[in-house]
């Protein structure tokens, strides 16, 4: 076991986990932050995404042990009242249909946004490319990124 801090969703944890200890096992397992799912196990589908430093990253192939001094934002830290741009927009759009893979979309567009405040469909798409939907999903979700911009912009706020 070896002791690590990691600064998640603002707030700084003290773990002692396995030094092998992928960080979605971290997450889930001993904070019981169970918004970051499990699905492929390889860093494929985008089930796993959480942001490190800004940049989205598959959390089921990263170990916990090497993330100390960085920020992790999972989808429960993106906006805990629900009320970011993508969250409201995911909403009004009734993206999810089984929802599982949802918390790694809607971070991964967090991050675009950031980025591209008025993404294109290309853009969309390849920022969106290494997440996968089993259900389809995919038309919503760049319909819901775009509206997603557009209530930032209203607001005046950074997606």
């Amino acid at each position: 076991m070896s002791k690590v801090t990691l600064k998640i969703n603002g707030e700084s944890h003290l773990l002692d986990v396995p030094p092998d200890m992928p960080l979605l096992w971290a997450l889930r397992d001993t904070l019981n932050l169970v918004g970051t799912k499990y699905s492929c196990g390889i860093g494929v589908c985008g089930s796993c995404i959480v942001l490190i430093d800004g940049v989205p990253t598959q959390s089921c192939v990263m170990p916990a042990a090497g993330m100390a001094g960085m920020e992790i934002t999972t989808i429960e830290g993106l906006a805990p009242n629900g009320d970011h741009p993508l969250q409201k927009a995911w909403n009004d759009v009734d993206v999810p249909q089984c929802g599982y893979c949802q918390g790694g979309q809607i971070l991964t567009a967090a991050a675009l946004l950031k980025q591209n405040s008025n993404p294109s469909d290309k853009d969309i798409d390849e920022a969106m490319y290494g997440n996968l939907c089993r259900c389809g999903t995919y038309p919503r979700i760049r319909k819901a990124i775009k509206l997603a911009a557009q209530y930032a912009a209203k607001a005046g706020v950074e997606s």
